[in-house]
């Protein structure tokens, strides 16, 4: 077996990254086994098991999704020897996006980056890379899975507005960050490593290797409120530290309770839905967890 793996999602890009991998197949001729995904979880599956082989790098060639199961299989895998890469093919890109953009002066040095874990009382346990949303976040997420037409910020901002329309609301929760609690009803909540949410930086100072998550807690706003927020998101401007319903800072855990089930997504990939009756979650940070090449150029010949 080569010593490095290649796991990429088929579908990546609504179907239109194929031109990229076949480059990326004649750069790494040779040197990479490449495995496509099959099935949802295919990703973590084949991460894990060349990590357990002796593969000293894992590369992630796709979306968000992608990068998010390769990753769960890294960590799963408990071999922190082994680096992992990002071929980003997808349509929002958010931690090739963070990765960029926070190692720009030193991108083909490996770095240990921090990792989140969400748990649920009823015993599922996921990693995250870049971030976790809920509320209408997890909203957003369910719009953009059935516009199938578009991709980046123009599908991202479509979502946001379908579900402001459609998915809007403000159920109570008690949210709990470093032991500090607020009771209140919740618009959102986003649990930052990486800057991009669905394309709109949520976390303009967040770092991946801090040690702790930036948090960005909307209580109820309205729905005009939200849309006057939403060119701020778009273009990365930090919101105001005044602004009303919005808390803003860092964390290194978080609990959330609620009486009605909860919409979560990781890294863009769904925790939980409605359906599935979960309204508790508990968050940690894990600092330092996974090696990460920030640029995938050097590994590919380019640099």
């Amino acid at each position: 077996m080569l010593e490095s793996r290649v796991v990429f999602n088929p579908a990546a890009g609504r179907g239109k990254a194929a031109r990229q991998l076949a480059e990326w197949r004649q750069q790494l001729a040779g040197r990479a086994e490449f495995c496509p995904t099959n099935h949802p979880g295919h990703g973590e599956q084949l991460a894990e098991s060349a990590a357990r082989a002796g593969c000293s790098v894992v590369a992630a060639a796709g979306g968000d999704g992608t990068v998010h199961e390769v990753a769960n299989g890294l960590l799963r895998a408990n071999c922190p020897e082994v680096t992992f890469v990002v071929l980003p093919s997808g349509s929002a890109n958010d931690y090739a996006y963070s990765l960029r953009h926070e190692f720009a002066e030193t991108p083909d040095v490996a770095r240990l980056v921090d990792v989140g874990s969400a748990r649920a009382p009823d015993g599922r346990q996921r990693y995250f890379v870049n971030g976790l949303g809920l509320g209408f976040n997890g909203a957003v997420t369910l719009e953009a899975r059935r516009i199938r037409w578009l991709r980046g910020l123009p599908l991202y901002g479509l979502a946001f507005m379908r579900a402001l329309c459609f998915r809007y609301g403000c159920p109570r929760l008690r949210i709990e960050l470093d032991g500090v609690a607020r009771d209140v009803p919740t618009f959102g909540l986003t649990l930052a490593l990486g800057r991009r949410e669905g394309n709109f930086v949520v976390a303009p100072r967040a770092s991946l290797v801090d040690g702790q998550f930036d948090y960005l807690h909307a209580g109820r706003l309205t729905r005009l409120q939200a849309l006057r927020l939403m060119p701020r998101l778009a273009s990365g401007r930090p919101l105001p530290d005044d602004y009303p319903e919005i808390w803003q800072g860092h964390a290194h855990e978080a609990s959330i309770r609620g009486r009605s089930t909860l919409t979560v997504h990781l890294d863009g990939e769904f925790f939980s839905r409605p359906e599935d009756g979960i309204c508790e979650l508990e968050v940690k940070l894990h600092p330092g967890a996974l090696r990460v090449l920030p640029s995938c150029d050097s590994w590919l010949g380019k640099g």
